[in-house]
Order: C-alpha cells, then structure tokens, then sequence
C-alpha cells in the first residue's frame, strides 16, 4: 500500500492488481497478470510478496518479461542499466518500507544502458525465453 501510495505521490499511473487484505493469496495468478500486461503494454510492473523470489520466479516464466528480485538501490540501478529489466520484485518480509520506496525511486529513474554489449546480451535473453 506504501509503495502504491508512493507512486500515486510521484505522479506515476498505477493499476493495482493485488490482494486488498492480509489474507494468504496464490500469488502465481498475481504474477502472471502482472507480467502479461507488462509484456502486453510495454510498461513497468512493480510485484511484491513476503521474499520477492516466488514473485521473480511466476514473472520470468512469461515471454517478453525480464523480471528482478532486489534488494537496495544498486542492484534496482543495475536491473535496467544493465538488464532493461521491465519488472520489479520485492520482499516486503526482508524489506523496510523506506528502503522499498527508495529502491522503487531508483528503478523507475534508471535508464537501459546504450552500451552495445548490454543490448547484446539482453538480445541473447531474448532468444532463450519461454512462452507462457
């Protein structure tokens, strides 16, 4: 919700496709939406659950999504510098909301390098993704 509320703040669009209460939710049918309409629409997804890795694994599985669990500002940096990473995973278990939000402002504020050996290597990733 903090981190929902966080990009509302900063003037980002947000479609909230999450659980609206503390009840255990199947989180694949989360992920999967998610990373079909990221895929889809050709924006960012932002996917948290209690580790972030279960969230990463459902996202990865789908065809166009190159997802990534961080973990502080510098690993979000090198997610889309490096890896034009297009989804977001968090664990809001290992996280404190603070960081969260500052690992989000980096994400969203990293470029995809221009550097060709990371394009290159991003067209590698491509050509060894599963459908879904």
């Amino acid at each position: 919700e903090d981190v929902k509320k966080f990009l509302k703040n900063i003037h980002y669009k947000v479609k909230d496709c999450g659980t609206d209460s503390e009840e255990s939710v199947d989180y694949p049918n989360i992920g999967k939406k998610v990373a079909k309409d990221v895929a889809k629409e050709k924006c960012f997804g932002i996917l948290i659950c209690g580790s972030g890795i279960g969230m990463s694994i459902v996202a990865n599985k789908v065809k166009g999504i190159r997802a990534a669990l961080c973990h502080d500002e510098n690993t979000a940096e090198v997610a889309r510098k490096h890896n034009n990473s297009n989804i977001l995973c968090l664990g809001s278990r290992v996280l404190e909301d603070g960081d969260a939000k500052r690992i989000v402002k980096r994400y969203l504020e990293t470029e995809f390098s221009d550097e060709e050996r990371h394009k290159r290597r991003v067209d590698e990733i491509k050509d060894i993704e599963c459908s879904s």
